[in-house]
């Protein structure tokens, strides 16, 4: 059963998660006034995230129940979703949680779970396309609501997505306060966020960065969303 006055939140976390995609939620779901906040790795095995160590986690396996169910992305997503302990925890959470939800491409983590078929998501929009092989509809948006669904696009959109969850959570009032007590109100000293904004030069420099990793993650991606429909298919002869 769901508390709605303290609701519980699990950010199941894995070995190359970017760590702002989590730790800019968890920052701000833990000025939520009786929110539960539970990170979490499998084995409680502690995690590195852009050369900081993550540790004293709680063991993913272990919970049985959270009301949001916040998966990060990073790196590491692809590997995290062909780590069969790791999947079965998100599957089993999210089957119980009132929202599940992913920052990045912890989105890419859902549809390989088979949470995002014929579903709108957000992902980075490096990746974003890489949705539609788990049947997903890829979202340009920076914080994406399908049901009670809802996916943050790259990085630092988990900032506002964790400002719109609080809102489900808590109401208008909660969340603004826990954005004035932070003091957030971002004034960027470039319009260089997204790619339709940045400067040519600027955004072809980065599309050349991802272009290097597209391959190795494209067929990983590939990977988990043939075993998606075969786990489905299977399902759907029983």
């Amino acid at each position: 059963m769901s508390d709605a006055a303290n609701p519980t939140i699990v950010i199941p976390i894995y070995e190359g998660v970017t760590h702002l995609d989590f730790t800019g939620p968890h920052q701000f779901f833990s000025r939520l006034p009786g929110a539960k906040v539970i990170v979490a790795s499998v084995g409680a095995r502690p995690v590195t995230a852009d050369g900081l160590t993550f540790a004293n986690l709680v063991d993913l396996g272990a919970i049985d129940h959270c009301d949001v169910l916040c998966v990060p992305g990073g790196n590491g997503c692809t590997a995290a979703m062909e780590d069969k302990l790791y999947m079965s925890a998100i599957r089993g959470l999210a089957a119980g949680a009132c929202y599940i939800a992913s920052v990045c491409t912890g989105s890419l983590i859902l549809g390989a779970a088979g949470l995002l078929e014929g579903k709108r998501a957000a992902c980075h929009w490096a990746w974003r396309d890489l949705l539609i092989l788990f049947g997903a509809i890829p979202d340009p948006g920076r914080v994406v609501r399908d049901g009670n669904i809802i996916t943050g696009g790259g990085v630092t959109a988990g900032i506002d997505f964790a400002l719109v969850v609080m809102t489900e959570l808590a109401g208008e009032e909660a969340a603004q306060a826990v954005q004035l007590m932070l003091e957030y109100e971002p004034a960027p000293p470039f319009h260089a966020g997204r790619p339709e904004l940045a400067p040519p030069r600027v955004r072809d420099l980065v599309t050349a960065r991802t272009a290097s990793a597209l391959p190795t993650r494209r067929a990983a991606v590939a990977r988990a969303a043939e075993a998606w429909r075969r786990s489905a298919a299977a399902l759907a002869t029983v």
